[in-house]
């Protein structure tokens, strides 16, 4: 598994896997910071613009994040993916809120199991409820920085 920035040409596969329409996750690679995790047995360096999706194939990858800072805290603000996927790739914003001394939030829908196992064995502590997202209920996860 191969993870890296996420670029505009991702934005069909993005929208595959988020179940998302194409111009909001094109948003989203411009508005914030986000890495994808692709398959490791395709080569990195073949050109994308030849897949039928104009960019890279929602096959290949195998999820995403995205993640700002404000303040003190890193923000993820979507995480998706095969729960390896989701391990590797909640440890990109990890290891950026360790290197500017930063807390990391995340907000995991209930039920979310494979993410929920991902931020626990990074270390991440349950710290209540979060808001609804169009009615679903949500669980506050935060590793703060050790001290």
């Amino acid at each position: 598994m191969n993870v890296r920035d996420a670029l505009e040409a991702d934005a069909d596969a993005l929208a595959a896997i988020a179940d998302s329409p194409t111009d909001v996750m094109r948003n989203l690679v411009h508005d914030r910071t986000v890495r994808v995790a692709e398959d490791g047995t395709h080569d990195p360096n073949a050109d994308v613009s030849e897949s039928q999706y104009s960019g890279s194939d929602p096959e290949d990858l195998l999820g995403f994040v995205s993640f700002d800072a404000r303040e003190d805290t890193v923000h993820v603000t979507q995480l998706d993916g095969t729960p390896e996927a989701c391990k590797r790739l909640l440890a990109e914003p990890v290891r950026f809120a360790e290197r500017e001394s930063m807390a990391v939030e995340v907000l995991i829908a209930s039920g979310a199991g494979p993410i929920e196992d991902a931020a626990e064995e990074l270390g991440f502590e349950r710290r209540g409820r979060g808001p609804q997202f169009e009615g679903a209920s949500t669980v506050r996860f935060r590793l703060d920085p050790a001290s």
